[in-house]
C-alpha cells in the first residue's frame, strides 16, 4: 500500500508541476480608479483616473456657469452663433431626444467658468500628456494632423455600440476615457458630417498665434487621433480635467 500512496503522489505531483507550468503568471492589470463629479445643476458624472490626471468620463451637458449664470442657448438662430463671443451651447439630439451639449469655445473662456468646482478645461498640453500615457510618443503628440498607432481606439468607447463599425477600427476604451461618436457644430451652425456615430470632437482650453483654438477629434474609420485648431465659434463637446 505504501508503495501504491508514493506512485499517487508522484503522479499527482507531476500534474500540479503541468499545470502551474501552464499557467498565465502575468499579473492582472491594475484595476482603475473611479469617481464622480457633480455639476452646479446637480448633475453626477462619472471621472476616471488616467495616469496622474482626473478626467471625467462623460461630456459635459451644463446649461449653467458654475455661478449659477445661464450659458446662452442657440436653437437656430445662425447669425447669433456666428457672431457670439461671450460663450453658446446647443443641443444634441438623437431622434428628437436630447443626449448632450456642444458649446462653442467662447464658454469654457467665460470667466463665470463652466466647469465644476475644481475641475477646468484640458490645456493642449494636458491632452497630450493622457495620450502619451496611453502609449502615444512625445514626437507624435507634438504633431498635428492625425497621431499616434491605437489611441484613438483607446479614447472611444467600447465595440461598436456608439460608433459605427469600419473594418478592424473599434474603439477598445483601455483609457475609460469613453468617448462617443455625437459629431459637432460648424462655424455656420450646420451640423457637421458625417457626423453622428462616426465623430467625436472635444475642445482644449489652449490656443495659438492666430487666436484659434486646439482641439481633438476622433473617427470612426481611423484608430489614431487628429490633433488641429479652428475658428472659436465651431460646436464640440467637452470634457473636464481635475485641478
Amino acid at each position: 500500500m505504501l508503495r501504491i500512496k508514493s506512485k499517487q503522489l508522484l503522479i499527482l505531483g507531476f500534474f500540479l508541476i503541468l499545470i502551474n507550468s501552464c499557467k498565465d503568471t502575468s499579473e492582472d492589470p491594475t484595476p482603475a480608479e473611479t469617481g464622480t463629479v457633480t455639476d452646479v445643476e446637480g448633475r453626477v458624472y462619472k471621472t476616471i483616473k488616467i495616469g496622474n490626471q482626473w478626467w471625467m468620463a462623460e461630456d459635459l451637458k451644463v446649461t449653467k456657469y458654475r455661478n449659477g449664470n445661464s450659458i446662452i442657448q442657440v436653437t437656430s438662430d445662425t447669425i447669433q452663433w456666428q457672431t457670439d463671443t461671450t460663450g453658446a451651447y446647443c443641443d444634441i439630439t438623437n431622434n428628437q431626444i436630447v443626449i448632450g451639449k456642444f458649446y462653442n469655445w467662447f464658454a469654457l473662456n467665460n470667466s463665470n467658468q463652466i466647469a465644476p468646482a475644481g475641475w477646468h478645461i484640458p490645456t493642449d498640453e494636458e491632452w497630450k500628456e493622457m495620450e502619451k500615457f496611453i502609449g502615444m510618443s512625445q514626437l507624435e503628440a507634438d504633431k498635428t494632423g492625425w497621431r499616434g498607432s491605437h489611441e484613438g481606439e483607446k479614447l472611444k468607447s467600447e465595440g461598436y455600440q456608439n460608433w459605427s463599425e469600419h473594418q478592424n477600427v473599434w474603439g477598445t476604451n483601455e483609457s475609460g476615457f469613453t468617448g462617443l461618436a455625437q459629431g459637432c457644430r460648424l462655424f455656420n451652425f450646420k451640423a457637421g458630417t458625417p457626423g453622428f456615430f462616426s465623430t467625436g470632437f472635444w475642445w482644449s482650453a489652449t490656443t495659438n498665434a492666430n487666436n484659434d483654438a486646439y482641439y481633438r477629434y476622433l473617427d470612426y474609420k481611423t484608430s489614431t487621433v487628429f490633433r488641429s485648431h479652428c475658428l472659436k465659434n465651431y460646436g464640440f463637446s467637452v470634457r473636464c480635467v481635475k485641478d
